[in-house]
């Protein structure tokens, strides 16, 4: 084990916290590093904030320490609270969001595993769909319009036009 003079922590050799990475780096990499292939920002998904997450997760505990669970039973049993008969769906369904977490970001390994955006820009050369002439017209990146609508493609329009500097200083869409 080793001490770095940036970290409290041991480490072992070789080792580089993340932290410490991003000490060296400056806004606009990071920044930068956060621009998925498809044009959406990494930092604006509620995936990588962890707010939702968050939340789900203290709530869960709250609930199981008030032993939400039988009140939510005996409730259920009155007309005007029958919605808490579904109350172990619901349980399930945060449990769902507590592991809805992102850190990497889609450029670093995160993101949806069987995104087809993350192969095609890096088999074309391209850095990001931005690059690519057909963009407006791509199939690949229709998997994304039920969540994101145009959002999408309104980035990549930004990006091409603006560069990913000119991009991080404006509008972004989600």
């Amino acid at each position: 084990m080793i001490h770095h003079p940036l970290s409290p922590y041991p480490m072992e050799r070789g080792y580089i916290p993340t932290i410490l990475l991003l000490l060296n780096m400056t806004d606009t990499e990071l920044d930068e590093n956060m621009i998925a292939p498809c044009g959406l920002y990494c930092g604006d998904c509620f995936a990588h904030q962890g707010k939702i997450a968050d939340l789900a997760r203290d709530l869960r505990k709250e609930l199981r320490s008030a032993k939400f669970e039988r009140y939510a039973e005996e409730m259920s049993k009155l007309s005007w609270f029958e919605a808490f008969g579904k109350y172990a769906d619901c349980y399930e369904c945060m449990g769902a969001m507590v592991k809805f977490r992102c850190k990497k970001g889609c450029r670093n390994g995160g993101g949806n595993p069987y995104c087809k955006m993350k192969s095609c820009p890096e088999k074309k050369g391209y850095e990001g769909c931005w690059e690519c002439d057909s963009f407006e017209d791509c199939k690949h990146l229709d998997f994304l319009n039920p969540t994101h609508m145009d959002a999408h493609r309104k980035n990549l329009r930004r990006l091409n036009k603006k560069g990913k500097e000119g991009f991080l200083k404006g509008k972004r869409d989600w």
